[in-house]
């Protein structure tokens, strides 16, 4: 298995998923005493979100970059960046590295085409949801995407910042998310996307009618094939 590149800590819960799913499949393909070989290049969320809501994403191209260059370093054989709201650096980190960067908008949006879906729903940070640059991607591959009403960004923001980012799920948020998945449901969404990395720390598809599209299983399933 060649070593995959993570940059991670954007934030620390949803990388542990990466590592959890890249090690279970691992173990499903080879046995069950094999495990991934995965470099992490953590950065600090902190400084991150800091630099997020300050609107400086010169910097945080920077940060990207060099992360990407030292896994490369490394021996990594491509970068997964660990964070739907980080793919805005992406351009800015595949001119740091020679290595593939395996975007996870792309990945979903394969999964999406799997399961012949047309319209979606974008659940993530406010940055993921309200830019372009995902929504971009999955027009690429036919697929419409929708959003929720300002006021329910707000509360799907708000909750990843606040609560799952620090690893708090409250039976409350969930309920939150539910109802507004519902809604967009009754809006015309055929499935939904969990857009940050964490959000499936909360929501399940058991929770849910519509496909869900975890893209943090999604992203890590997809560099586990390439990388084998």
């Amino acid at each position: 298995m060649k070593v995959i590149g993570l940059i991670g800590g954007m934030s620390p819960e949803s990388t542990i998923m990466y590592y959890q799913v890249l090690n279970n499949l691992a173990k499903e393909t080879y046995g069950d005493k094999h495990s991934a070989r995965v470099l992490i290049n953590s950065v600090d969320f902190g400084e991150i979100s800091n630099l997020q809501v300050q609107d400086k994403w010169e910097d945080l191209n920077q940060i990207m970059g060099n992360a990407a260059k030292n896994l490369e370093n490394g021996g990594a054989s491509c970068v997964l960046i660990c964070a739907n709201t980080m793919h805005l650096t992406i351009e800015a980190v595949k001119k740091q590295v020679t290595i593939p960067i395996i975007h996870i908008a792309e990945a979903t949006a394969e999964a999406i085409v799997a399961q012949n879906l047309k319209k979606v729903a974008l659940l993530g940070t406010k940055y993921t949801m309200e830019k372009p640059f995902y929504a971009n991607i999955l027009t690429n591959y036919g697929i419409e995407t929708m959003i929720p009403e300002q006021q329910d960004r707000e509360i799907i923001h708000t909750i990843i910042y606040e609560e799952l980012a620090k690893g708090i799920l409250y039976e409350s948020s969930k309920q939150k998310y539910i109802d507004i998945i519902n809604t967009l449901k009754t809006k015309g969404a055929e499935g939904i996307i969990l857009g940050c990395t964490e959000i499936p720390l909360l929501i399940k598809q058991h929770d849910v009618s519509i496909p869900v599209f975890d893209t943090t299983t999604i992203h890590a399933t997809k560099a586990f094939n390439l990388s084998k």
